[in-house]
């Protein structure tokens, strides 16, 4: 009964969010727990990203993240839901069930490995899926040609272990519901300028493939 509540709900939310104007969508970082540091990127890299989808998409986004934990129903007043960090992620049984409630009921999740959490979020992702794994998405994908086209799918942001970035997706039904960025490091390059010193050209297309993810989500 408590899954089609929070089913209800977060269709509900989707279908408010399209339909009245003067709302704002709200996009959330995700709090998990297992010591890993989730808050990586809190103070300015989502925001740049929302400023950035306000002015290249059009979007009316809360300037605003809301910070979520994965077990909370919070997560349903949030379609679009963003996790980062470098280390440890456990997910317990009952927010494994939550989070694959939201994702089945239309919300969309984005994992950027910060470095260091790949071997970590995998095994939490499996228990939220026990029957899917991630499979690379080809770069003919439509998240690679929204607004902003990625021919060679996604921009090399960091170099940490000299190896290509790679987008990872799990599928549900065929809708791609969650997306995990790979050896790229996408939110560091949505950071302000002074805190990793990248140069213009490649905070843009953090920003730009980052615009893509957000409008694939809410246009799929």
């Amino acid at each position: 009964m408590k899954r089609y509540i929070l089913f209800f709900s977060a269709m509900f939310f989707l279908l408010t969010a399209f339909i009245a104007p003067d709302s704002s969508i709200k996009f959330g970082l995700l709090k998990y727990n297992g010591g890993g540091d989730w808050y990586s990127n809190r103070e300015t890299s989502l925001p740049n990203l929302i400023s950035f989808c306000k002015k290249e998409l059009g979007m009316n986004i809360d300037a605003q993240q809301k910070i979520v934990e994965v077990g909370s129903i919070d997560i349903f007043n949030v379609p679009f839901v963003h996790m980062t960090g470098h280390g440890n992620v456990v997910f317990s049984d009952e927010e494994a069930d939550n989070l694959r409630a939201y994702l089945e009921s239309g919300g969309f999740l984005h994992i950027d490995d910060n470095y260091g959490m790949d071997p970590y979020v995998r095994q939490a992702m499996k228990k939220v899926f026990p029957q899917k794994d991630f499979i690379e998405v080809p770069f003919s994908h439509k998240i690679y040609h929204q607004k902003f086209d990625f021919n060679n799918g996604l921009p090399k942001i960091h170099e940490h272990d000299s190896s290509p970035a790679k987008g990872y997706g799990i599928f549900v039904e065929d809708r791609l519901v969650c997306f995990y960025s790979f050896e790229s490091d996408l939110g560091d390059g949505w950071e302000d300028p002074a805190v990793h010193n990248d140069p213009a050209n490649v905070r843009r297309k953090a920003l730009e493939m980052g615009a893509n993810i957000v409008q694939f989500a809410f246009t799929q």
